[in-house]
């Protein structure tokens, strides 16, 4: 399946895993108003698809991301555009989140600003050595306050800290170390690396997927007691599943596990 606009291509594997390509390279694949819009629907669109799997979040050109268009925000000096503008970028962040099956940024170039946001909101990032990430609103008079939101629960305080405030950017291999991505390949094997985290993930059972990643962010905004109260509820609910339970068996019987079919 493939669904594709001028500005963001969706293809649908056999597995059930979604490629999002924004493809807006002059621009640099910024969030402006209609991308945010292709993004949100076609997240919904994986959200009402029960066969989802993965979804992989790519871009074109140059740039993964640069963020917000300052153009078009200089054009627009209104309160109620502005206000409208993040709202709808943090619903696509909060569809990230909340959406039932993990998101995997694959990073090529530079993200930045609202664009490191998004590598930072994704469950798992894979990066190019090329690729760059800076949070650089504040050269421009404007605290990168809403990309702070997901940077902050990503890297150490500090080191966040020091991204909003400088705005510098960051190399490929200090994002791996202070954990804003996971793995950080050479150009060429990004492709390659993206599919073997795919490919890792898609033949766990779907069911355990979907509640971990449910049950990690919920559990982190939880004190300590509430936090194990949920993850016990949620791993007697994830063992009353048909998989947990051939899991369970085929350990026993020291054999592999077959998963029911998805």
């Amino acid at each position: 399946m493939s669904d594709t606009n001028e500005l963001l291509s969706v293809v649908r594997d056999e597995r059930g895993v979604y490629t999002f390509t924004m493809q807006d390279p002059q621009r640099f694949n910024a969030l402006g108003s209609e991308m945010l819009q292709c993004l949100q629907q076609a997240l919904d669109a994986v959200d009402r698809d029960a066969q989802a799997r993965i979804v992989v979040l790519s871009g074109s050109g140059k740039a993964f991301c640069a963020g917000h268009n300052l153009k078009d925000m200089a054009a627009h000096p209104h309160l109620s555009y502005y206000r409208d503008l993040f709202a709808q970028c943090s619903r696509v962040m909060l569809s990230i989140n909340q959406l039932g099956v993990p998101v995997i940024a694959r990073v090529h170039g530079i993200a930045a600003a609202a664009g490191c946001q998004l590598v930072a909101q994704c469950d798992l990032a894979v990066a190019s050595t090329e690729a760059r990430f800076a949070t650089s609103g504040i050269h421009y008079g404007l605290f990168c306050a809403t990309p702070s939101v997901p940077l902050v629960r990503n890297v150490p305080a500090k080191r966040a800290m020091e991204m909003l405030l400088t705005g510098d950017f960051i190399d490929a291999q200090t994002a791996l170390k202070e954990g804003l991505v996971n793995r950080v390949v050479a150009p060429e094997r990004l492709d390659d690396e993206v599919a073997a985290l795919v490919g890792s993930i898609v033949e766990k059972p779907a069911v355990a997927v979907a509640m971990g990643k449910k049950l990690v962010y919920q559990q982190r905004e939880l004190g300590l007691q509430a936090a194990y109260q949920l993850a016990c509820q949620t791993m007697a609910t994830n063992m009353m599943d048909a998989d947990a339970q051939e899991g369970a068996r085929a350990f026993a019987e020291k054999r592999a596990p077959t998963w029911k079919p998805h």
